[in-house]
């Protein structure tokens, strides 16, 4: 399968104040974009062509790292915007919300682990919520990885590339994370997800 850009679910303006205009068309209309384009000239002539992204995304892991950044970026971004919406943050639907509270003590301590994997991860990648082994658990990786690659299913993930926040926050990583947690998490994504990955 080749790869392609699909469209946001919102528009371009639609996550102000906390992500702006001009970072949703410097992310998604360049630099997902570049993964698209890039991701699909690497799989040409390899093992990974016609394979679905998450074959590719496992396959190539370690392997090959033209196709892996690429297919990798490409995977979590897809999942990215899906993870936001306007006026997001809020209530977190009851399963999902329980299973927090059971993993974690509270919602409020997943909050903080949340925010402090996304500030620990030295340079670009990604804090998560995953499903392991049937338990919530956060986690962080580095560039273009996900909990896909570590026998996890990814529920909620962050970018914390600098292209993910910079425009508005500049090297305020903390302040991203918190408004990301506050006021753009689509939790009724993050529902679906968890109940996918519990079957």
């Amino acid at each position: 399968m080749s790869f392609t850009l699909p469209d946001l679910p919102y528009a371009h303006d639609a996550l102000q104040p906390f992500m702006s205009k001009e970072t949703l068309e410097y992310h998604h209309d360049k630099h997902h974009l570049a993964y698209v384009t890039n991701g699909n000239n690497a799989i040409k002539g390899t093992e990974f062509e016609g394979k679905s992204l998450e074959e590719i995304v496992k396959g190539s892991h370690g392997k090959n790292p033209a196709v892996f950044n690429n297919a990798g970026q490409h995977y979590n971004h897809l999942h990215f915007w899906k993870w936001m919406k306007p006026n997001g943050g809020g209530k977190i639907p009851g399963a999902l919300e329980k299973a927090i509270v059971d993993s974690f003590g509270s919602v409020g301590k997943f909050k903080e682990d949340f925010v402090a994997a996304g500030v620990g991860q030295f340079g670009s990648g990604w804090a998560w919520l995953e499903v392991k082994d049937g338990k919530l658990a956060v986690s962080k990786t580095p560039n273009g990885e996900s909990p896909l690659v570590h026998g996890a299913t990814p529920i909620l993930g962050v970018d914390v590339w600098e292209h993910s926040y910079y425009i508005d926050y500049r090297n305020r990583r903390p302040d991203y994370l918190k408004a990301f947690l506050e006021s753009l998490v689509n939790w009724d994504y993050v529902a679906e997800r968890f109940d996918a990955a519990a079957k």
